[in-house]
């Protein structure tokens, strides 16, 4: 694996984290914490983003308009029995979700677990940054690189690395100052 490849990886590994993240619910409400929740509806599992539009109405409000009236008890009960523990409210085609303030026990609850999410990408870019130390040694050891060019290759992926911790620390606190407002 090349540097280049390394840091496309990696970006990747942050741009995952980030949605992640706007799928647990911060101080203000996102379409992405209600899109991906399965419905049973036409005998079959589909996502709510699927079977309607979803808007935010300030401060804390998710509606989410269904396009086909036979679904929106289905939805209803999806959003209701999913983990936001919400209720939806009904009114004909359009399903109110009002999110209550966090409690400091949520609070603290959701910090564990971006923090847990967070400490398993950081491993996952280690493990991706020990493989390619481990290609470049096996190159050194077989006389394809001499040892200089095998430690600025290796210092290279380092800095690529650190980046990325940087920014996944980054993406941490603000979903942390997100939470806590």
């Amino acid at each position: 694996m090349e540097a280049k490849e390394l840091e496309a990886k990696l970006k990747g590994l942050s741009g995952s984290l980030k949605t992640e993240f706007q799928s647990i619910r911060g101080s203000r409400p996102s379409p992405i914490m209600v899109e991906d929740i399965e419905v049973d509806c036409y005998g079959q599992r589909m996502p709510i983003k699927a079977l309607g539009s979803i808007s935010i109405v300030l401060p804390r409000e998710i509606d989410i308009n269904v396009w086909d009236r036979e679904a929106v008890s289905a939805v209803a009960k999806a959003v209701e029995s999913s983990n936001l523990k919400v209720v939806a409210n009904v009114e004909g085609n359009l399903i109110r979700i009002n999110l209550p303030s966090l409690t400091d026990e949520r609070k603290k609850e959701f910090e564990k677990v971006i923090r847990k999410i967070t400490e398993e990408t950081k491993i996952r870019v280690r493990g991706m940054r020990d493989e390619i130390n481990r290609e470049i040694k096996m190159s050194e050891e077989g006389g394809a690189l001499s040892e200089d060019v095998a430690f600025r290759k290796k210092e290279e992926v380092q800095k690529i690395v650190d980046r990325a911790n940087k920014e996944i620390d980054d993406l941490l606190e603000g979903k942390i100052k997100d939470i806590l407002s």
